[in-house]
């Protein structure tokens, strides 16, 4: 049966995003089936049928392990959406085997422990969407394998416990994950709870989107030996594209130093990763956390009402005791090494939005006017505006010494924030610790530009649509930086490098830039060679070529 065939008219594209069905490249289903099953008479369950994608590749499979056999495999699975279960039963059918397919919502399904091997792609639904009745079910089914999972958890987590309980001992999981795995902080019991109980586990990665429709990266997880755990270590293969599934290398030996952490280190080429951690065990960089703090930014509820240009907030007549200072919406502005108030006053002359409205208690006739017309837009209606005492006293968080850019195409950049303007939550803000406030704010934002600090920003951030590499506040707090005694010792290179380094940044020249810093914070650094800081550049490369290939791949 042809894929246009199995969905039913009224199952649109955007009910079957909303259970988070995206159907599966026949590529990945054939090879999640070839590793997973390897006898005749192996039990199979499929936990989200959907089309039957892989109980059809199951039963091939099957047949294939008993050549010359009239038996009819028979395969179970488990699908919530009714004409797909339905669906799925006719096209095993099709296929030669026989399926038990269960309309019902698998998290109210008890765990048989009896299957040799669960496969499937698990619905992908984010936890903005996750919520109610569904969410509490799921978390329920998690806590039977003895897994809490937050309140951010999406949909697969929870699926990827309950899927491992219906395995007999010995038994193989092969999943279709969304790459959060890897990183996502909600994720990290399910991390652990794969190596605490698994023998084996073996990690697929795509350089491309194998779902584009689905806005997130996938990998293939490969878990072998259910109840015969711990595993020491996991085996990291890489593919371009489903396409490239037949052809895989034997991969890489990775061993997490605690499986509950980040797992990003497992993209990383052990020449680089080793020296990164060496720089951090023996003092000469640190975590940001260390510096200071690192917070969101102010949350208008309508960036376009409150804040102005300066021409605009004129011509409302706005006066100035009822304006702030701002850094304007966005983070392209910030990518030198400091914001200052010429370059905030340039760019307000520009027509950014450079001044927040916030007016004063009682508000002037002026600002008065401005909120009564607010009013009648509609904007006192946006969600955080109507939960404010007062609609247009917009929360304040006070002007940070280092803004940081989260949403980022090349690398987060951290920028003295000279001007002392107030920031949006389009970037972070970094509050320096009192004791190294003054030299915080004149070289770590210079000194953050070495190789070390932009590839560990790519191991703690996370990877988004287009290429675009986010990190927030509590990654931000582990990034690793150089160390407050690096910076007072290498003070003199830096400040000789600072305005060449900012002439650089000014021509677009990012990487010319690095390599300044680099020789001046990273040279005759002990036990650090030239070849591991090549090592280490060739790494961050590796990383940004990924993400941009899966960004590129994804439209």
């Amino acid at each position: 049966m042809t894929l246009a065939h199995s969905i039913h008219p009224d199952d649109t594209p955007a009910l079957r995003k909303e259970r988070g069905a995206f159907f599966t490249p026949d590529e990945i289903t054939r090879f999640i089936a070839q590793w997973a099953i390897r006898k005749a008479d192996d039990l199979v369950m499929e936990p989200s049928a959907g089309d039957a994608a892989f109980l059809v590749a199951a039963v091939d499979r099957l047949r294939e392990l008993a050549p010359g056999s009239d038996a009819q495999p028979i395969v179970d699975g488990v699908e919530i959406h009714a004409h797909s279960a339905k669906v799925a039963c006719q096209r095993v059918l099709s296929a030669g085997g026989k399926a038990n397919v269960r309309h019902s919502d698998f998290f109210t399904i008890e765990p048989e422990p009896v299957y040799d091997t669960v496969i499937g792609n698990p619905p992908y639904i984010r936890y903005q969407d996750f919520s109610g009745e569904a969410r509490a079910r799921s978390r329920e089914a998690a806590l039977r394998g003895g897994v809490s999972l937050t309140g951010l958890a999406s949909s697969w987590a929870a699926f990827t416990i309950h899927s491992a309980l219906f395995l007999g001992k010995g038994g193989r999981l092969g999943l279709v994950l969304p790459a959060e795995l890897l990183s996502v902080n909600y994720a990290a019991p399910v991390r652990r709870f794969l190596f605490e109980r698994f023998r084996d586990v073996q990690l697929v990665l795509f350089a491309e989107q194998v779902f584009p429709e689905a806005e997130a990266d996938v990998v293939l997880l490969l878990a072998d030996g259910y109840l015969e755990g711990p595993a020491n270590h996991a085996t990291i293969r890489q593919a371009r594209n489903a396409a490239e599934l037949a052809s895989l290398g034997v991969g890489q030996t990775w061993t997490p130093a605690d499986p509950a952490g980040k797992w990003t280190s497992s993209l990383v080429d052990p020449d680089a990763v080793e020296p990164l951690h060496k720089l951090l065990k023996d003092g000469h960089f640190t975590r940001l956390e260390t510096w200071g703090d690192t917070t969101l930014g102010i949350v208008t509820g309508n960036n376009k009402y409150f804040t102005l240009s300066p021409e605009r907030a004129k011509e409302l007549g706005l006066r100035s005791k009822e304006l702030l200072r701002l850094s304007p919406p966005g983070s392209s502005h910030l990518r030198g090494l400091s914001l200052s108030s010429d370059m905030l006053a340039k760019l307000g002359r520009e027509g950014q939005a450079t001044l927040l409205f916030y007016p004063s208690n009682p508000p002037s006739a002026e600002a008065a006017a401005y909120i009564a017309d607010g009013h009648r837009t509609g904007v006192d209606t946006a969600y955080k505006c109507r939960v404010r005492k007062t609609w247009y006293q917009v929360p304040l968080v006070p002007a940070a010494d280092l803004l940081l850019t989260c949403m980022n195409a090349d690398t987060p950049r951290l920028t003295a924030n000279e001007a002392k303007a107030r920031h949006l939550n389009s970037v972070h803000g970094v509050y320096l610790n009192a004791t190294h406030q003054e030299l915080g704010c004149e070289l770590l934002p210079l000194a953050s530009l070495n190789s070390v600090t932009m590839l560990h920003a790519e191991m703690v951030g996370r990877a988004y649509g287009g290429g675009i590499l986010k990190i927030e506040p509590k990654e931000a707090d582990v990034w690793a930086m150089p160390s407050l005694a690096l910076v007072r010792a290498r003070a003199g290179a830096l400040r000789a490098v600072k305005q060449p380094v900012a002439n650089l940044l000014a021509d677009g020249r990012l990487l010319d830039a690095v390599e300044l810093v680099d020789q001046a914070l990273l040279t005759d650094i002990d036990d650090l060679s030239a070849q591991q800081i090549a090592h280490i550049r060739q790494a961050r490369a590796e990383f940004m070529r990924r993400r941009t290939l899966r960004g590129a791949s994804g439209h």
